[in-house]
């Protein structure tokens, strides 16, 4: 696995997992939705933490800078 995740990415995919969370534990989203948002949450965040995001692959985009 070639990493293709950058930082601005991986902090955007961290925050947004955050906020579906928080989203679900104060109620705000319920339900199906809620399941469907925490889902795509977790692989948010899998995919920050790993630094590879396979969509981004298939895609051939990368926003890790260049070494």
């Amino acid at each position: 696995m070639k990493k293709n995740v950058g930082t601005i990415d991986m902090v955007i995919r961290i925050l947004i997992a955050v906020v579906v969370v928080v989203l679900y534990f104060t109620n705000v989203i319920s339900g199906t939705l809620a399941i469907i948002l925490l889902i795509l949450a977790a692989g948010f965040f899998v995919t920050a933490l790993i630094n590879f995001c396979p969509i981004w692959s298939m895609l051939g985009i990368s926003t890790k800078k260049k070494e």
